[in-house]
């Protein structure tokens, strides 16, 4: 009898050591696991934080007075914004691409590359920026590890930060690139074997930051893309204006490369209202108003601003404000293009065509 109860008591013992062992084993398996998930979370977090290195704010231009102007606001505001908090900004370049200097060269920091070979543009100037592009790269020092493709008609309305991610570039999103309804031309440059359509992103070369060493693989091949492009009648006459926006965007997906898109990246006047939380206001549509403050867009307005009113000379000191009922975005355009005039050295009395 006590034979028997102290070997039920010894079996208690041993159920109850191996409840406790047990217990032990899930609770470092379970710290185990919590702990790699965070390891993978702070993983993923790392790989999804955005840089923070500076990147290289390059336009591309001609020597035209219409270009000239543009760039010279644009750089006025560059020095503005540069160094405020939250700005990644680094070195500033208008990448000259009529092939010799101009007047501009003391002012805003240039390099002068070489236009394609005559006639290979067909008139359609923007095919030089590719290659103006390309020869930077080439033969320019460049300091910083990123670099953001920007455009004459660009205002800097906020500090930049970078907004890449790693090797994944920031670009904004064109509502009028759109590469699944083009998908027969756009097959004609991005095969079948390469992938669906949806891996060619809704863009253009401009506003994109990336990875410098990223944007050597691209460029050579946004040339060829561009060229071809316009040697193609029907993706000519299909892409229009746009079309070196397609090449950029096609080149890219062919080094399978895709953007994180950012529509707050820039903000297009007259059809964007707010200024917050943008960083770039893009002045490429006419902004039209009757005086009571209502948009007449595609019929010239009692009040307008328009970029293309200055073809062959920069517009004159201390433009009229906007009627009053008249977007945010539109108002704090004209105040800064005013305030730029003001400011810069002979603003009357230089580049004009």
């Amino acid at each position: 009898m006590i034979v028997r109860k102290s070997m039920g008591r010894a079996q208690l013992l041993l159920m109850l050591l191996m409840v406790l062992l047990f217990s032990l084993a899930t609770y470092n398996l379970v710290v185990m696991i919590m702990e790699n998930k965070a390891d993978g979370l702070e993983s993923s977090n790392r790989k999804l934080m955005r840089s923070t290195s500076k990147f290289h704010v390059a336009v591309t231009a001609t020597d035209a007075a219409y270009n000239q102007w543009q760039c010279r606001i644009m750089y006025y505001w560059y020095k503005k914004v540069k160094d405020m908090p939250g700005s990644d900004m680094g070195k500033f370049t208008r990448i000259l691409h009529s092939g010799r200097p101009d007047q501009l060269m003391d002012e805003i920091p240039t390099f002068v590359v070489d236009p394609l070979p005559e006639g290979l543009d067909r008139g359609y100037i923007v095919l030089n920026r590719p290659w103006a592009f390309v020869q930077w790269m080439e033969k320019a020092d460049i300091e910083e590890e990123y670099i953001l493709m920007a455009e004459p008609d660009h205002i800097f309305v906020n500090p930049l930060p970078n907004l890449a991610y790693g090797t994944q570039p920031a670009a904004f999103p064109f509502f009028y690139i759109k590469p699944v309804q083009n998908e027969k031309i756009i097959r004609k440059f991005y095969p079948e074997e390469k992938g669906p359509v949806t891996n060619v992103d809704p863009i253009g070369n401009s506003p994109v930051i990336i990875k410098k060493s990223l944007m050597q693989e691209i460029a050579p091949t946004w040339v060829n893309v561009s060229l071809r492009m316009k040697d193609d009648a029907e993706t000519d006459k299909a892409f229009g204006w746009v079309l070196e926006m397609y090449a950029y965007a096609v080149a890219s997906a062919l080094h399978g490369v895709k953007h994180n898109l950012l529509k707050d990246f820039m903000l297009q006047p007259p059809w964007d209202l707010n200024v917050d939380g943008r960083f770039i206001i893009h002045y490429t549509y006419g902004c039209d108003y009757t005086l009571k403050g209502k948009l007449t867009y595609g019929k010239i307005g009692e009040w307008r601003f328009d970029k293309r009113s200055y073809l062959m000379g920069p517009p004159p000191k201390d433009l009229p404000l906007p009627p009053p009922g008249v977007p945010e975005s539109v108002v704090r355009l004209v105040k800064m293009v005013n305030e730029a005039t003001a400011n810069i050295p002979e603003w009357d009395s230089i580049n004009r065509s």
